[in-house]
């Protein structure tokens, strides 16, 4: 195994390893790709307080998650199409995900199914959903999740409209794959992927091809895609599926305080900050600098978490110091099962656990629930000073 010390030793691998549609397809945002960038960037503008003289003996980063333990509140966020970064990705990331003691959630979009995924592990996963127009598929989905025995529902509430990424397209990432001379010669460097690829029966999305009348192959589920996405979603339907769950519903997409109280009024468990990783409205604020003004209006009314841009411990601990109570990792993630299958996703997970808990310490604290802002300097217009 090569020395891996950051996500981004993970990244380059990643990088050199995959297939370049399915590395740009986890690797890139919408439009300019603004938001993309600064979900990262944000975070650097925060700095931590060195602490001194404190006993740093017996440090823990236990923490709980809409009342489930975890070993840090850190979740593999949900992913679409994470078995094509590496065969089988979706069962090898819930696998790493199990032994290291932190919460799976599975797309609606995974290549493998929500009964493969079960069949290989033994935790509670969580399962993600998306408001498609074909209500009997949700019914379906639904109780296909509770039967695999998930433990929450998270529902993806900004994607009723895809947002356009340019690399995408110009890759010719479709349904199914665009057989172009350079995604050909990209392949063709591709070895170790390909002998992956070629041992597996799932290269489709298994939580859709044969669960949907009509819907067989890649072709047609081709057809079914491009106008599966309701964009009709609204709380009133929010509640609805909340109904057909009867269980832990987490929302996500949550990015302005009025939508965070909408989120409470439809009796969400916790919602989610999150910009779909600046995949979708290109333009919109990062996913840090909106958690403070969101922690304003919600408090501890829910419970908060958030996703976008978190690639080290250190991103971890100033998200839970603003306020969240767990974070997702998305891209963190696949850059580790791209390089390494389920060994580079449990070193995903060991680096930011590492970064975690020794920037715990050197900010004086030894219990991840003792973090809050007196950990950080943040900027006096961190969250900025907008007009409406």
């Amino acid at each position: 195994m090569p020395i891996i010390t950051t996500i981004q030793d993970l990244k380059d691998l990643h990088r050199r390893r995959t297939p370049r549609m399915f590395y740009d397809y986890a690797e890139s945002g919408s439009w300019t790709e603004t938001t993309f960038r600064e979900n990262t960037t944000d975070f650097e503008k925060i700095r931590l307080r060195q602490r001194v003289a404190v006993d740093m003996t017996g440090r823990s980063t236990a923490s709980q998650m809409i009342g489930q333990d975890v070993a840090m509140p850190v979740a593999l966020a949900p992913v679409g199409s994470t078995g094509m970064q590496h065969a089988d990705g979706e069962i090898l990331a819930a696998k790493a995900a199990e032994k290291f003691g932190v919460p799976f959630t599975l797309s609606t979009m995974s290549i493998c199914s929500i009964e493969d995924v079960a069949e290989n592990t033994s935790t509670p996963f969580w399962f993600q959903l998306y408001a498609m127009r074909d209500k009997t598929f949700i019914k379906n989905i639904i109780q296909r999740a509770k039967d695999a025995k998930c433990s929450a529902l998270v529902v993806t509430l900004d994607l009723q409209i895809l947002g356009q990424r340019h690399k995408d397209l110009k890759n010719g990432l479709s349904i199914p794959i665009k057989p172009t001379l350079p995604n050909l010669l990209d392949l063709a460097t591709k070895w170790r992927w390909i002998a992956g690829m070629s041992k597996t029966k799932r290269r489709q999305f298994g939580n859709i091809v044969g669960h949907i009348d009509g819907i067989s192959d890649l072709s047609s589920l081709s057809v079914w895609a491009a106008e599966s996405f309701d964009p009709k979603l609204n709380w009133e339907e929010v509640k609805e599926i909340k109904k057909m769950w009867d269980g832990p519903l987490i929302l996500k997409g949550i990015l302005d305080g009025e939508d965070a109280k909408k989120a409470l009024d439809v009796g969400a468990d916790a919602i989610i900050v999150s910009n779909h990783g600046g995949r979708q409205l290109d333009g919109a604020l990062s996913s840090i600098r909106a958690l403070g003004p969101i922690m304003d209006v919600v408090g501890d009314k829910v419970e908060v978490h958030l996703d976008s841009g978190i690639r080290s411990g250190q991103d971890v601990l100033k998200a839970i110091a603003m306020g969240a109570k767990g974070t997702y990792i998305g891209r963190a993630f696949v850059h580790g099962l791209g390089a390494m299958g389920e060994a580079g996703v449990a070193k995903a997970l060991e680096v930011i656990h590492k970064e975690l808990d020794t920037t715990m310490a050197l900010c004086g604290e030894t219990n991840v629930s003792d973090l809050g802002r007196h950990n950080l300097l943040v900027p006096h217009d961190f969250a900025g000073n907008w007009q409406e």
